[in-house]
């Protein structure tokens, strides 16, 4: 059975290759101060797909490599549902979300 650390890694992959093919990656990181706030989701200086690349896939990508206690009971989908709505590749990246906060409902 795959465990939940390398399926966490898969789906994490899956996620930034649909952001790349939705052209939502970017070469250039935020500004420190961006990336520092203290709101959700950084809701105040991100963009969703900014969040989701410069603060979710590296912090979680930390926790897998280093075999650190993965969160348990967080939904992120509802929020990236709402931020992305109407925009290009919103039903892949949301679907892609879901799979994720199910993995981590156990």
């Amino acid at each position: 059975m795959v465990d939940k650390y390398h399926q966490s890694q898969q789906l994490l992959t899956q996620l930034e290759n649909i952001l790349q093919h939705h052209q939502y990656w970017e070469t250039m990181t935020p500004e420190p101060q961006a990336l520092a706030s203290v709101e959700p989701f950084a809701i105040d200086t991100l963009a969703c797909h900014q969040w989701l690349q410069w603060v979710f896939i590296p912090k979680l990508r930390y926790l897998i490599l280093q075999r650190l206690p993965l969160p348990t009971q967080f939904a992120i989908s509802p929020y990236v549902e709402e931020a992305m709505k109407n925009q290009r590749g919103m039903v892949d990246i949301v679907t892609t979300v879901r799979e994720i906060d199910q993995l981590f409902k156990h």
